[in-house]
């Protein structure tokens, strides 16, 4: 007995807005048709639905390392990385040049999360570690999260498969086919994403740079009268050289001054010679008055 065209129709649509629904990021599915479904309810004495679910906890860690030749450090810590389970996905050794550059390596690898523990222990067998860090982060709601709604997905494949093997017609089978595809697609998607999480929560990622001590220089030990003599001949072409300097910059300001305080004694100068004096004034009209005197004495 072949199923009315409508009734397909109306079932594939019911259950393609039940998996809309169930992909929700709450994981949570609602059904508004009679057609469709209804999803089993949660047994609430089953003990399984009130444990909660296992902590998921990505772990990231950094260290930097002073070691006497990087290249053999790096490989003691990529064997040791081996041993534990993990895996080097990033080594980059650069050696020492003449123009003064040290040589380095640095590595980029995954431990299992038990063993990163140890593995940062085993990093003071290699030299001095100067810096050292972790970093902890809870990804529990995301696992939690992307775990329902594959589900969601899933049970929508599952109900579409169903009718798509039922389909009466053209037109339902293409779109039974049509949504099967998007919500295997999707399933794959999310799957991709999970498989992701559960490996960065698996293998811990451990950055570490391993760099070679600095050389320094012995320095002399100076004494007696040449040393001192020496030291003092230093300081005192030291202070020639400032006191020129100085100079340099003082001879441009003293050069304009001296120009400047020229021409002020110049024109205080013309000032000086244009002013009569007052002693004179008075020197000439004594003189007069000393003549008019000897001419009236005179018989």
């Amino acid at each position: 007995m072949r199923r009315p065209p409508g009734l397909v129709t109306a079932v594939l649509a019911a259950v393609l807005l039940a998996g809309c629904s169930g992909a929700d990021s709450s994981g949570a599915m609602s059904m508004e048709s009679d057609v469709a479904l209804p999803a089993a309810p949660a047994d609430a004495g089953d003990p399984a639905a009130e444990t909660e679910p296992d902590r998921q906890v990505v772990t990231t860690a950094s260290a930097s390392v002073v070691v006497g030749e990087p290249a053999e450090a790096a490989q003691q810590l990529s064997q040791s990385v081996e041993d534990v389970g993990g895996r080097v996905e990033e080594r980059t050794e650069q050696s020492a040049t003449d123009e003064g550059r040290d040589a380095v390596a640095d590595l980029v690898v995954r431990v299992p999360a038990d063993e990163l523990t140890g593995v940062l222990a085993g990093l003071d067998d290699l030299g001095e570690v100067t810096e050292r860090a972790v970093t902890r982060t809870d990804r529990t709601s995301d696992a939690v999260d992307l775990d329902a709604r594959i589900s969601a997905l899933q049970t929508s494949v599952e109900r579409l498969q169903a009718l798509l093997a039922g389909a009466a017609t053209t037109e339902a089978l293409l779109d039974a086919e049509r949504a099967l595809s998007e919500r295997q697609a999707e399933v794959e998607s999310l799957q991709s994403r999970r498989a992701l999480l559960a490996d960065e929560v698996q293998l811990s990622t451990l950055s570490v740079h391993l760099g070679s001590a600095p050389v320094v220089e012995p320095v002399e030990e100076r004494g007696g009268f040449l040393d001192g003599l020496a030291t003092g001949w230093s300081a005192l072409v030291s202070a020639l050289g400032i006191g020129v300097l100085v100079l340099g910059v003082l001879l441009p300001w003293l050069l304009l001054g001296a120009v400047v305080a020229g021409a002020a004694w110049a024109v205080a100068r013309q000032v000086r010679e244009r002013r009569p004096h007052p002693g004179a004034a008075e020197a000439a009209e004594a003189g007069e008055a000393a003549e008019g005197a000897d001419v009236e004495r005179a018989p």
